[in-house]
C-alpha cells in the first residue's frame, strides 16, 4: 500500500459542511502535514474514502458519511484500536448504523461542526490550536442555528446565502484566511440582496408546487437555487396553514443524474430515505427531517415523485397498521 503523509479532510457543501472543513483545516494545520480538503455529496463520499484509505492518508470526514457496506467493512478492517476517531457527524441515518464505532462521534442534537467543536476541546491541543477553537466558537454557534433551523440567529441565513453566492470553495477560503462570524459590510450588503431576490423566488416556486393532498409539495428543477432549500421547505412546513407531511425539490446535477432534497417535521423524510435508498441506483443520507436522494439520470421527475408517492404510501400503511397481540388473537380463538 502506498503511503501518502497527507489529511484529508472530507466534508459537506452546505454551510455545516462548509464550516466543519474549515474548523479542521484550522485544527489540524499546526500538525505540519499538507492538508488536502475535499468538499463533495453522498454520490462520490465511498470512493473519497475508499481512495483515501489505500493511500494511506490520514482522514477526516464531516456532515456525511459513505453509503456502501463495503466502505464500512473496509473502515472496520483498516482503523486500529486505540486511533482517535475521524468520522463526525450528526445524521440520524449515521447515527443509527455506526454510532457505536469507535471511529465515529455521531450526535443528532447538534451540526456537526459543533459536534467536532465540542470533540476538539475535549483534547489536549496545543496553545495555537486551543486559541483558534475558542475564537471561532460564534461562528460554530451560527451554523447550528442554521442546520438544525433554530432561528435564534438572524446572520445564519445570510452566511447560508454566502455560501449559495460564493460557493462552498469561496467560503471555506474566507474561513481559512478569516474564520471570522463578523460579516464584512460588502458581505453583509451582497448577502442581504440575495435573500431578498430569494424571497422572489420562493413566490414562484410555490406557484409551481405539485401538491398530492397532504402527503407531498414537490418542486421541480429550476425553480430553485442551491442554497434555497431549507428555507423554501421551512416556509411551506412551518408557515403554510395547511402544510404537507413532506417537502421535496429537484434539481438536476451537472452530471445528469438527480438530486432530491426532502424535509419534514416528524421524521418522515428519514424514514423514505430509509426506504428508498439502496447504496447502487438510489442513494441518500440525512437526518429525521433533513436528508438527500440521489437519482440516476434515467429517471425522469415524474418517477423520481411518483416513488417519493409510493415510499410515503408503505410508510402510511406501516405505521396504521393494527398492532394486533398474542392477546388479542387469543380473545378472537375463544369467540369460536
Amino acid at each position: 500500500m502506498q503511503t501518502e503523509n497527507v489529511l484529508h479532510i472530507i466534508s459537506h457543501t452546505d454551510l455545516d459542511g462548509v464550516v466543519s472543513a474549515a474548523l479542521a483545516w484550522h485544527a489540524n494545520r499546526s500538525s505540519g502535514l499538507p492538508i488536502k480538503v475535499s468538499l463533495m455529496g453522498y454520490g462520490e463520499i465511498d470512493n473519497a474514502i475508499l481512495e483515501s484509505l489505500a493511500s494511506g492518508q490520514k482522514l477526516t470526514v464531516l456532515d456525511l458519511f459513505c453509503q456502501r457496506d463495503q466502505t464500512v467493512d473496509q473502515i472496520d478492517r483498516t482503523f486500529t484500536e486505540g486511533s482517535p476517531p475521524f468520522v463526525f457527524d450528526h445524521h440520524k441515518s449515521t447515527y443509527d448504523r455506526y454510532g457505536n464505532r469507535k471511529w465515529a462521534v455521531v450526535d443528532t442534537g447538534y451540526c456537526a461542526a459543533m459536534v467536532y467543536w465540542r470533540w476538539l476541546r475535549e483534547q489536549k491541543l496545543d496553545d495555537s490550536t486551543k486559541k483558534i477553537v475558542e475564537e471561532i466558537e460564534p461562528l460554530i454557534k451560527i451554523t447550528n442555528d442554521r442546520d438544525l433551523w433554530l432561528g435564534e440567529i438572524p446572520e445564519s441565513r445570510l452566511w447560508q446565502g454566502l455560501v449559495t453566492i460564493c460557493g462552498p470553495w469561496g467560503v471555506l477560503m474566507r474561513l481559512v484566511s478569516d474564520p471570522s462570524a463578523v460579516l464584512t459590510e460588502g458581505e453583509r450588503d451582497s448577502a442581504q440582496n440575495f435573500v431578498d431576490i430569494q424571497e422572489e423566488r420562493f413566490e414562484q416556486a410555490k406557484a409551481g408546487i405539485l401538491r398530492t393532498g397532504d402527503d407531498l409539495s414537490f418542486v421541480g428543477d429550476g425553480l430553485l437555487e442551491f442554497g434555497d432549500v431549507s428555507d423554501f421547505c421551512g416556509l411551506i412546513l412551518d408557515r403554510d396553514p395547511d402544510p404537507p407531511k413532506l417537502a421535496a425539490v429537484s434539481a438536476k446535477r451537472m452530471g445528469g443524474d438527480w438530486a432530491l432534497s426532502l424535509r419534514s417535521r416528524d421524521g418522515l423524510a428519514g424514514k423514505i430515505i430509509n426506504l428508498l435508498k439502496d447504496g447502487k441506483k438510489i442513494r441518500g443520507g440525512g437526518h429525521g427531517d433533513a436528508a438527500a436522494l440521489y437519482f440516476p439520470y434515467s429517471y425522469n421527475e415524474d418517477q423520481i415523485r411518483e416513488t417519493v408517492l409510493a415510499a410515503i404510501k408503505q410508510e402510511k400503511e406501516r405505521t396504521e397498521a393494527p398492532n394486533v397481540t398474542l392477546g388479542d388473537l387469543f380473545k378472537g380463538f375463544e369467540k369460536i
